[in-house]
């Protein structure tokens, strides 16, 4: 197994990524703090280049790459948010981009990787799928494949969320991340513990998708079956590499549901009047359904990204 990155790789990767990147911003809502009890700040990373977070380890990624490893482009697969991001960091050095995407993919994540000008080849909604393909791709085009967690760059370039929130939020207490494959959770807590290891690291995954969880609670890493869940930037299997730093480093993971979703949800888009997807509400929505964990603490929470067709908002249904 690749090495992890350290606190020093993802100190570089955020002076790399800076003129390619936002520092996005921390916002507070008096009224969200009542309704949890906690003093909440929200770090909207649904305002980053290309609409989530995903655009900080595609940039270290991407430029960190030598010319002669640039030359074939890059290659990977994605539900959406990593796809867009790598197709973009590829577009501004000039390279080649090739995205694996699975069907059914909302269709607002699959127009924006096509906006960037990359390939996009359609696979079957399954892990094992998106895998084979992405092998296969690779070994045509000579592609460097860039995998959308398991990647130390992609983690180390996820960590430089958490370096901006601990300058934003100085009196921090408790961070709490969302967790699908677990790039971002492992970069963050990796930052956090190095920096503040006081700081306690909160894990948020849906309870349809509730990998990490089962795999945390055991000490072992589980398989992803048949995720159901309205967050679907969270439904791949959590990375072996992911894993081991998340074990050493995160001090629990709670599980939401459906309904606690689309709470966050609707009151980000309400009281902060903030875009936020279903998989990007998922960590206030831990803080809804959890209020006891964290009342009268100094919590971060964050919105992992924005990208959302209008068309499907989860509440039309009700």
């Amino acid at each position: 197994m690749t090495a992890p990155p350290d606190i020093t790789a993802i100190q570089a990767a955020w002076r790399l990524i800076q003129p390619h990147v936002h520092y996005t911003p921390l916002m507070h809502s008096r009224l969200l703090d009542a309704h949890t009890g906690a003093r909440i700040g929200f770090k909207c990373e649904n305002l980053q280049r290309v609409g989530a977070f995903k655009a900080r380890g595609a940039c270290n990624a991407v430029f960190s790459l030598s010319d002669a490893e640039a030359r074939n482009g890059v290659a990977t697969h994605s539900s959406g948010n990593h796809g867009a991001a790598l197709a973009m960091a590829a577009a501004q050095r000039g390279m080649a981009a090739h995205i694996v995407m699975p069907e059914g993919v909302p269709g607002v994540k699959r127009e924006a990787v096509a906006a960037y000008g990359a390939r996009i080849i359609d696979c079957e909604p399954t892990l094992a799928a998106r895998e084979a393909a992405l092998e296969a791709l690779v070994g045509e085009t000579g592609a460097q494949a860039v995998h959308p967690y398991k990647d130390p760059r992609v983690i180390a370039g996820q960590g430089t969320v958490a370096l901006e929130i601990l300058e934003q939020m100085p009196e921090l207490e408790v961070l709490v991340v969302p967790v699908g494959g677990g790039g971002l959770l492992s970069g963050v807590a990796l930052a956090v513990k190095a920096l503040r290891p006081e700081v306690e690291v909160v894990a948020a995954e849906p309870a349809g998708a509730d990998d990490a969880f089962r795999s945390f609670g055991l000490g072992e890493l589980q398989p992803q079956t048949n995720p159901q869940t309205i967050a679907d930037g969270l439904r791949a299997g959590l990375g072996e590499i992911n894993f081991g730093i998340i074990q050493r480093h995160v001090d629990t993971i709670l599980t939401v549901e459906e309904s606690s979703i689309i709470e966050a949800m609707r009151l980000q888009w309400t009281r902060l009047k903030s875009v936020v997807e279903p998989s990007g509400a998922v960590s206030f929505a831990a803080l809804l359904e959890h209020r006891e964990r964290f009342a009268g603490r100094q919590v971060a929470c964050v919105i992992s990204g924005g990208n959302v067709d209008i068309d499907r908002l989860p509440w039309h249904a009700q």
